[in-house]
């Protein structure tokens, strides 16, 4: 099999994208008393992004059996959980962020309220969407529900939003502060990978499993890592969201503990570790490899 070029690989993430897109465009579009907030679901929903968990969800279901078909479903499902949760990120209560992907957040759009209830209403949205898919089997679609859950409550992402906040102006050392970040950016990626590999109609073996998992683990470090960087180095214009809000509120972060040359490097550490987890361990990883170090030199 030949060598994938960083164009094949642009060609298959767009690919991927827009299989996404296509079937996220269709949520959300019945007609009620209830219209208002199936707008303010689809506002957020749509408001753009790289779509890297559904990306990832159906490349690792790809990876092991061939086909991306089978994750469509999960892929949607984790992408309207994801946009809970940044709906939910941006309220006055938690990080009070007026801008996201480059537009006014859903709360400043709808009101705090309406954006509240949209997210909530997403996440219920996307466990629906992943229970009801008839692209896989029913056991399948139950171990999905499973997975998610447990990457978005308690031991996953809100566990990790407690302790970003709570834990807000203490000198976190770099033990918890990667707690937090595993819990709170690398859960829900790995949920990702790990979803793509259930809607698999090729069982994963175990070594399989445990290597999304590494996989996972170490992107979602470099991810957060230099996303502490474009904090401090990029413009909000770039980003598509507000710029040094971290050291405004007092945050401990991985550029304010290790400084931003340190943190580079850490990237490149983690982002190699990630690659050295699904290499060999899938026939073909040549995607993963590469979506990983893009993620490692975005710039938004």
């Amino acid at each position: 099999m030949r060598e994938r070029t960083q164009m094949d690989f642009e060609r298959e993430y767009r690919e991927a994208q827009a299989l996404v897109e296509g079937e996220l465009s269709g949520s959300f579009l019945e007609d009620g008393p209830h219209k208002e907030l199936l707008d303010a679901m689809r506002y957020s929903l749509l408001a753009g992004g790289k779509r890297v968990r559904p990306v990832l969800t159906l490349k690792f279901c790809e990876a092991l059996c061939g086909d991306m078909g089978p994750a469509l479903d999960y892929a949607c499902g984790i992408e309207m959980l994801h946009t809970y949760s940044l709906i939910h990120d941006d309220l006055p209560c938690m990080d009070d962020d007026n801008l996201r992907r480059g537009k006014p957040t859903c709360h400043v759009v709808y009101g705090e309220w309406l954006a509240l209830l949209a997210g909530d209403a997403l996440q219920a949205a996307a466990f629906e969407r992943l229970a009801k898919s008839k692209r896989t089997i029913p056991v399948a679609n139950s171990k999905a529900c499973a997975v998610l859950a447990k990457a978005a409550g308690r031991t996953g992402m809100c566990a990790g939003q407690y302790l970003d906040i709570a834990e807000e102006e203490r000198q976190l050392g770099a033990e918890r502060l990667s707690q937090i970040h595993i819990w709170k950016t690398s859960a829900l990626l790995e949920a990702a990978c790990l979803m793509g590999l259930t809607a698999s109609p090729v069982e994963p073996t175990a070594a399989q499993w445990a290597a999304a998992e590494r996989y996972a683990r170490e992107l979602g470090l470099a991810f957060q890592i230099r996303d502490d960087v474009l904090d401090v180095e990029s413009t909000a214009e770039e980003l598509g969201k507000p710029t040094g809000s971290d050291a405004e509120n007092g945050k401990r972060t991985f550029a304010a503990l290790y400084g931003l040359e340190e943190c580079s490097r850490l990237v490149e550490d983690h982002t190699k570790l990630a690659q050295e987890s699904v290499a060999g361990t899938f026939e073909n990883a040549e995607f993963l490899c590469r979506l990983a170090q893009m993620l490692a030199i975005r710039k938004n």
